[in-house]
């Protein structure tokens, strides 16, 4: 871009590349609608005014203009698509910059797994802001695939593209002092630094911020969120795919705070992503639960933008980029158009831009070593025959979170058996990096499985296969099936296979087209719902039961984790 001709065109003496006339400017800066014609000149805009001279003119006789949506928080991996096809769920939908912290990929394949997406971001009409993973693995209660340390954040860090440090969800680590952990957040003083702390409070918290921690995405409730708040915390609201807190922090949002708080998915499907959208599904939903249109679109533009100091978006002003929305129905949300550095890349919701031929990467990363049904059997403390107390991972409908609870189970020859008629069923979490023949047992409790298995190789965040079902030879049948397909979802009944979605990048993501995922994810999600009575989402929600970092009780391949003690009872 040649400054001297854009500060012409600003001027008025020079024709823009492009002018979007008549358009009712959504003003991110004051709150304000202006009527206005936009003048756009190398990607940038040049001047807001009344403009004339152009090469291109779109008049909007009157429609609304806004700047392009940032997702603040969100895992690429989690709508299990790969790059290309992402941008191609999201771009439409008005995001045009998503700040991703790799760690799911990274967990699988380390630095590997984020030059893979790093090289694919380049190409797409969607900035890609990284954040640096910083815990790979997230604990030392789970076997990761791969490590990164103290001198991989540096070199992550160095990159023009990484903005910060990535959640730091090791809060137990950052609490307790531990010196890895301290490391990784003093190598990233000065720069943005992500939080993940849920239910920590008082003394804890101010503990864990005055590490230099910036923001949290976990608050579940009024209470935790306010007080994140008044602690200095940025509040990411969350709405994702099985992670919905939207509802409980939206009444948060007031004169007084609404600057220091934004919108974020953290992880949604890509059935979510073609069907409701992105972060518009979530200003969608906060503007139809009261909150003034204009407001949520700040909190889904200038305040990450200000937040991640991306300092040239976020806003339709002198200078910044020409990256826009056009809107037909503000309080609906209707997109039209999209722009990106100045050029249309979506209208009507499809997507105008192609990519090259798109094939799979980082293959060949799932490793079990052989199974049998007896491997899989759940022993009892003490005792052939009988009822044993057990710990039990308690769902909790909509939330990320889950309770510790202990129920009587039966026991038959020495083996504690799952509950169908209470809804108790058999949860497993097979090591499949190293092969090492590690395997979780446990049970878990508001899955509302009646028969079959489901198994996947989706587990946050270290990414092992886990499987829920109601008895053990479904779910070792599902487990050999994500064996031998190198990833992905599986649905089982009666030891036969009903359907599969097939994710040989790191076993995270497909290569096919985003229809074509799309399609075989909800063929999946039906399967699963002729199995009983699930609730919304039943992949998320399995795969959140390994993550160790997310009170109460999780499960991974070394057993039960108490999250609240921080250490393993089983």
């Amino acid at each position: 871009m040649n400054l001297r001709e854009l500060i012409s065109v600003a001027r008025g003496e020079t024709a823009a590349d492009f002018l979007i006339r008549n358009a009712r400017i959504i003003n991110t800066f004051t709150g304000e609608i202006e009527q206005a014609d936009v003048a756009i000149y190398g990607g940038r805009i040049a001047g807001i005014g009344d403009y004339g001279k152009a090469k291109e003119i779109i008049d909007l006789q009157g429609g609304f203009l806004a700047p392009g949506l940032i997702n603040g928080h969100t895992h690429v991996e989690s709508s299990m698509l790969h790059p290309a096809r992402y941008a191609q769920a999201v771009v439409p939908r008005g995001t045009l910059a998503a700040v991703t912290d790799l760690h799911e990929i990274a967990n699988v394949c380390g630095l590997e797994g984020v030059r893979f997406v790093m090289k694919w971001a380049h190409r797409l009409p969607l900035d890609v802001i990284f954040m640096a993973p910083s815990c790979v693995p997230a604990t030392h209660l789970e076997t990761s695939g791969a490590q990164i340390g103290l001198e991989e954040i540096r070199k992550l860090l160095a990159h023009h593209n990484v903005t910060g440090l990535g959640e730091m969800m090791n809060f137990a680590g950052v609490v307790r002092g531990d010196q890895a952990v301290l490391k990784k957040i003093s190598a990233s003083k000065r720069r943005v630094i992500d939080g993940h702390a849920p239910g920590l409070t008082g003394k804890e918290l101010n503990a864990y911020l005055s590490a230099g921690i910036m923001s949290d995405h976990e608050s579940t409730t009024l209470e935790e969120g306010r007080e994140k708040l008044r602690r200095g915390m940025h509040l990411m609201i969350r709405e994702g795919s099985s992670e919905r807190n939207l509802d409980a922090l939206l009444p948060l949002v007031t004169d007084n705070t609404y600057k220091r708080c934004f919108f974020v998915v953290d992880d949604r499907s890509c059935s979510d992503l073609l069907r409701e959208g992105d972060i518009d599904a979530v200003v969608r939903r906060a503007i139809s639960r009261g909150l003034e249109p204009v407001r949520a679109l700040q909190m889904a533009t200038i305040n990450p933008a200000e937040y991640f100091r991306l300092y040239d978006r976020g806003a339709i002003a002198p200078g910044y980029r020409a990256d826009l929305i056009t809107i037909t129905d503000l309080p609906e949300l209707e997109i039209d158009m999209v722009f990106y550095q100045g050029k249309m890349v979506a209208r009507q919701g499809k997507a105008l831009f192609s990519l090259p031929r798109v094939t799979a990467e980082l293959t060949d990363t799932v490793r079990i070593r052989p199974l049998t049904v007896e491997s899989l059997s759940l022993r009892a403390k003490r005792g052939e025959l009988g009822e044993e107390n057990y710990p039990v991972i308690q769902i909790i409908p909509e939330q990320i979170i889950t309770r510790k609870t202990m129920e009587k189970m039966r026991v038959v020859d020495g083996v504690v058996m799952p509950d169908v008629e209470r809804d108790i069923l058999k949860l497993v979490v097979v090591e499949r990096h190293k092969a090492s023949g590690n395997i979780g047992l446990g049970l878990v409790k508001g899955f509302g499985l009646k028969r079959g298995a489901l198994a996947s190789s989706v587990a946050h965040d270290s990414h092992n296969i886990i499987a829920v079902g109601t008895n053990d030879r479904d779910i070792l049948k599902a487990i050999e099936e994500i064996n031998s397909s190198q990833g992905g979802l599986v649905v089982c009944a009666n030891q036969e296979i009903l359907a599969s979605l097939g994710l040989p990048i790191a076993g995270l993501l497909s290569p096919e087209l985003l229809d074509v995922v799309v399609s075989q994810h909800e063929q999946v999600e039906k399967a699963t719902a002729s199995l009983g009575s699930l609730p919304p989402a039943p992949f998320a929600i399995l795969s959140f039961l390994a993550l160790p970092v997310i009170p109460e009780l999780r499960l991974t391949d070394l057993g039960l984790v108490d999250v609240v003690e921080f250490k393993l009872i089983r």
